[in-house]
């Protein structure tokens, strides 16, 4: 997967797929133009994670909606589109760290913060259809950081998945 070009040893990982009725360059073409603000469910399921910052008051990043324009495109091909972020994603306001490219991703370095990829990549599947695969990898630099990233983990994964299962769908309408 060329999510190991960026991310090849992780703790927590992700997957999910399905199969769409279109090329694989237009189905790449429909996650680079996906945008999560467009689905109510993913918008509230945001909203009850920011909640928490905003409560507490976390300056302007807690008046920020968080979305896909936090991530840094590390790559992007005619099959594939790969995203990074790098934060400490537990913390009330994501302590996020800026990466302006895939060369900064790949050089960041810092104890207690982890770094995450997000991956679409296609494979043929035969007929003009074309399977959809994405996951999500997070590695932890240090105990500190997995001890704090696991809960975390635990009570967003479900939510997670649901996020990315409804991604997928709009995906999927968009592209076919």
């Amino acid at each position: 997967m060329i999510l190991d070009e960026f991310l090849p040893t992780y703790q927590f990982s992700e997957t999910h797929a399905c199969t769409i009725a279109a090329a694989p360059g237009a189905v790449v073409g429909a996650v680079a133009s996906y945008r999560v603000e467009s689905d109510p469910v993913i918008r509230w399921a945001l909203a009850v994670r920011e909640a928490p910052g905003r409560w507490w008051g976390r300056g302007e990043k807690a008046a920020k909606a968080f979305g896909l324009d936090d991530f840094t495109v590390l790559a992007r091909t005619e099959t594939a589109l790969v995203y990074g972020l790098v934060g400490r994603f537990w913390a009330l306001d994501f302590g996020l760290r800026p990466i302006a490219d895939a060369a900064a991703f790949a050089a960041f370095r810092e104890a207690g913060v982890a770094k995450l990829v997000l991956g679409f990549e296609t494979e043929e599947a035969g007929e003009g259809r074309t399977r959809l695969v994405t996951q999500t990898r997070v590695l932890c630099p240090d105990e500190a950081a997995r001890r704090s990233f696991l809960p975390y983990w635990v009570l967003i994964r479900p939510v997670s998945g649901l996020i990315r299962r409804r991604m997928l769908a709009a995906i999927k309408r968009h592209a076919s």
